[in-house]
C-alpha cells in the first residue's frame, strides 16, 4: 500500500476503508507498470540484436558478394 496516498486521502476526510482500498489499488497498478517496463526493455534488446544481425547479413551479401 502507498502510505503517502493513504495519508493524503485521510487528510481529505476520506473514510478509512475507502482510503486503504484506493491506496492498495494504485499500488497494484504500479506493480503492473513496473512489470511491463521490464518486459519492454527485453523487447528493445531483442529488436536491436535482430537489426544488427540483419545489417551484418545484408552487408556480407552486398559488399563481399560471390
Amino acid at each position: 500500500m502507498m502510505g503517502a496516498l493513504y495519508d493524503a486521502l485521510k487528510s481529505a476526510n476520506v473514510d478509512d476503508e475507502k482510503a486503504r482500498k484506493a491506496a492498495e489499488e494504485v499500488a497494484s497498478f504500479e506493480q503492473r507498470i513496473t512489470a511491463i517496463a521490464g518486459d519492454l526493455s527485453i523487447v528493445k534488446w531483442m529488436v536491436g540484436s535482430n537489426i544488427a544481425l540483419t545489417l551484418i547479413v545484408l552487408g556480407k551479401l552486398f559488399v563481399v558478394g560471390p
